[in-house]
């Protein structure tokens, strides 16, 4: 067979491992390898080559790679439980930054439980012990985990489809996370257990930073929403995709449907009771990433408003774009438009606070086509009664409204952050989530394929990350989009747009892995769906006008 690497060419015969042909390059890597794609699909380093193919050895600095990482670091510190404390049962709950917070029952957590468990890890890492993928036909796997109550991923044997059940085996310890894993305890160099709250986190490196663990970032509020959700979620009874699609099966949705909308509903309300509240707050500033449902929820805020006999008034940040040969460029020479320096932050701060005086603007409008602002007659005069709403990438940023005083600004971050885990070690990746949404929305009103937007969604986080993550915390609420339900109602649009991908594509990996993912969920109607659900501005049918 044949087989590329870079611009090598190997003649090679079948069954020779990744890791034994690529040994001289893997040895030689500046950042070492975790994992590598074999034509296009994310494959272990000790994958037997049975086909012609090119492969590329991917590290932490890579997606993929530090998907595998974490996987891995995970696995570890699970091993490290599982051999002090074997009645412990740990629990993965979220994501914060760079990091994975993680409870535990039965035990509580110190700085001397963390300084054991991290010197079993550092004892586990030390030894390099292979991690070895294992397979067993689905009957035997049944009765397998009939007798192993700590084992994960026990979604495998719900479905059909499956007749073989994927376990790691690793120096007498069985588990199993979902996705590729490293070949070898080894493979893990950085991490840190820190204490927090009644838990602990797994902190990792960044993939800008892969030789070393970022300094901490308060992410308090962040937490908080979580763990309000979650604690929700957990007093409904469906805290797993298990018990979700238990309650699917059984009939019993609907009702978690109108609860999960009915929370919303009642924290936009509450949201809106605190700015009635304070009558100083004359600005309200929404932010969020990608595909958060900001537009709907701005719509129902503005509802709420109204019942608190505030009437808003939007102004759209994005008619205050510099004028074309002004807009920043990136590194590639490319327009910024992401740039808080891309929007004409002088004059928008001068129509608001003219507005905030009693005055009228001209508002102006403007032209992408062109690249220039226009003034077609458009004029804004706020009354008493009136509150402006604005809603964009920096609304967070008090660079953006520099001049209005900060005893006037009420801001909200909104993100469609998931509390569903599939099991206790696996969670679902809030950025899957929005993803997964944003490729049903670009398809049913954009008329962009999924491939479109998985090749797009790299470059679309990192200006999240550059310009709303960072500013998080300096919101005044923070509004949970997700709702508990809503994979299992994308599935059936997004699965058929992710099955186009070809193989051949760049992007297959993640095309497979989301495709994957939305598998282990039972479908719901979307007619179940109300008509004024926040879910709506993806699947279409709403009530709102867009």
């Amino acid at each position: 067979m044949q087989v590329k690497y870079k611009d090598i060419i190997f003649d090679v015969k079948k069954s020779i491992k990744v890791n034994e042909l690529l040994k001289k390059y893997i040895d030689l890597s500046e950042i070492k390898p975790i994992a590598c794609r074999f034509n296009n699909e994310v494959k272990r380093l000790d994958m037997p080559i049975d086909k012609d193919g090119e492969i590329e050895l991917i590290d932490i600095t890579d997606t993929d790679g530090m998907r595998v990482y974490r996987r891995g670091l995970v696995f570890l510190v699970c091993m490290a439980f599982k051999d002090l404390f074997p009645k412990v049962k740990l629990t993965i709950e979220y994501q914060l930054y760079h990091s994975m917070f993680c409870t535990a029952e039965n035990i509580e957590i110190t700085d001397e439980i963390l300084k054991q468990i991290q010197e079993k890890v550092d004892e586990i890492i030390s030894k390099d012990i292979p991690i070895i993928k294992t397979v067993m036909p689905r009957d035997e796997a049944i009765d397998f985990y009939k007798n192993n109550d700590d084992l994960r991923g026990k979604a495998q044997l719900e479905l059909p489809s499956r007749d073989i059940v994927t376990l790691y085996y690793c120096d007498n310890y069985y588990n199993y996370l979902y996705g590729v894993m490293p070949i070898s305890t080894g493979c893990i160099l950085k991490y840190e257990l820190r204490k927090y709250d009644n838990g602990f986190l797994i902190r990792y490196p960044s993939k800008k930073t892969p030789e070393k663990i970022p300094e901490p970032r308060e992410t308090r509020k962040l937490y908080s929403t979580l763990k309000e959700n979650d604690q929700t979620h957990k007093v409904l009874g469906i805290s797993t995709l298990h018990k979700l699609n238990n309650n699917i099966k059984e009939g019993n949705i609907k009702e978690y449907i109108l609860l999960d909308e009915a929370l919303h509903e009642k924290k936009i309300a509450n949201i809106a009771d605190s700015i009635a509240k304070n009558k100083k707050i004359k600005l309200v500033a929404i932010a969020g990433p990608s595909s958060s449902g900001k537009t709907t929820f701005s719509k129902r805020l503005c509802l709420q408003l109204r019942l608190n006999n505030l009437k808003p008034v939007p102004i759209s940040v994005d008619n205050y774009f510099v004028e074309r040969e002004n807009t920043p460029r990136d590194s590639k020479n490319n327009y910024d438009f992401e740039s808080i320096k891309a929007i004409d932050t002088k004059l928008l701060n001068s129509d608001i606070m003219k507005l905030l005086n009693g005055e009228e603007i001209q508002a102006p409008t403007f032209n992408f086509h062109t690249g220039h602002k226009e003034y077609l007659g458009n004029t804004m005069k706020l009354s008493d009664d009136e509150i402006l709403v604005i809603e964009g990438i920096h609304c967070l940023n008090d660079k953006l409204t520099y001049l209005i005083p900060k005893e006037q600004k009420f801001k909200i971050y909104i993100s469609a952050l998931t509390v569903l885990n599939i099991d206790n070690y696996n969670r679902i990746s809030t950025t899957d989530t929005r993803l997964i949404r944003r490729i049903v929305r670009d398809k049913q009103f954009r008329g962009y394929n999924a491939e479109h937007t998985l090749e797009m969604w790299p470059s679309v986080n990192e200006g999240e990350e550059k310009n709303i993550f960072v500013f998080q915390e300096e919101a005044d609420e923070m509004f949970n989009s997700s709702l508990i339900y809503e994979l299992n109602v994308l599935k059936p649009y997004a699965m058929p747009l992710l099955k186009e991908i070809s193989p051949k594509s760049r992007i297959y990996s993640e095309a497979k892995r989301l495709y994957t993912l939305l598998s282990y969920f039972n479908t719901i109607d979307s007619k179940e769906v109300p008509s004024n659900s926040l879910l709506r501005e993806f699947i279409g049918d709403s009530i709102f006008s867009y």
